[in-house]
């Protein structure tokens, strides 16, 4: 399995890390991965190579300003900070990438990002949606653990364990809680029409015992969504259900992707006798 090393894109003036994964062919279908609240593509861990190679796709993931060895951000950050993302940092990114078709993989704020973006932007290079534990809209349940999160930030070992993976963890860390414990952030965040207007797939991937969001999130999007909605959700697994039980959220992530590339012949233009008969006997 081929890890590319990291390396700095620049998207309007902004220098963002990225790196890719997988031995596929460049005309092959591509998984972009868009991280958590406090993520970059290292806290992916090894989550991205294993989705390349039981998917047959090429996979890239790439560190949002403000995180990782990405250029920082001025702050606070603007309370549609995700919403912004979707619109006008991602459609520049995946023309840049030569983004042909595929899949966006988000893991918490970077589903809700994937979401908004498929619900606001009509984009049929993406097939399909792999939404773990995003967000649609702000519940008390969360804040209490942003909460609780941010005040071992000022006592704990948190930001030197945040600084394994980012240049600057004040950066990326008061970022992100600054707006999410904004007392106007719940109004902001409100994605109900953006999943009226999504029209590809979803897979929503949930940990049994997430402690940042409750299966109503889950709920709004099988009713406001008119796309085909899955879930799963990943037994004793809390927020990452990608690190916590690795084997299992392959397995589900893994199977929805492929079931919608190579049996749904979403990825046709870059299928091979031998994907397909693989893949149909997974």
């Amino acid at each position: 399995m081929q890890r590319e090393a990291a390396e700095l894109i620049e998207i309007g003036g902004v220098k963002l890390e990225c790196a890719w994964f997988g031995d596929a062919p460049e005309d092959a279908p591509m998984l972009v991965m868009l991280h958590e609240g406090l993520g970059s593509v290292s806290i992916w861990r090894d989550y991205p190579e294993a989705l390349a190679q039981a998917t047959g796709t090429r996979v890239f993931a790439y560190s949002r300003a403000g995180y990782g060895k990405s250029d920082p951000v001025k702050l606070p950050r603007p309370l549609d900070f995700m919403q912004r993302e979707a619109r006008e940092v991602l459609p520049k990114l995946l023309d840049k990438i030569d983004f042909r078709r595929g899949i966006l993989v988000g893991h918490s704020d970077g589903g809700t990002i994937a979401a908004a973006y498929a619900g606001s932007v009509q984009d049929h290079r993406v097939r399909g949606l792999v939404l773990i534990e995003p967000h649609f809209f702000v519940e008390e349940f969360n804040l209490k653990s942003i909460r609780k999160i941010t005040a071992e930030y000022k006592t704990s070992d948190l930001r030197e364990k945040l600084a394994r993976h980012h240049s600057d963890p004040d950066n990326a860390f008061l970022g992100w809680s600054g707006a999410w414990l904004d007392p106007d952030f719940g109004r902001v965040l409100n994605l109900r029409e953006e999943l009226i207007h999504i029209r590809v797939p979803v897979l929503l991937v949930k940990g049994e015992n997430d402690p940042y969001a409750t299966m109503e999130q889950v709920r709004l999007a099988e009713r406001e969504c008119y796309c085909p909605v899955e879930h799963v959700v990943i037994g004793d697994a809390a927020h990452a259900p990608h690190r916590e039980k690795p084997e299992q959220t392959l397995a589900a992530t893994a199977g929805f992707i492929n079931r919608i590339l190579w049996i749904h012949r979403e990825a046709e233009p870059a299928m091979t006798p031998e994907h397909l008969h693989n893949f149909e006997n997974m």
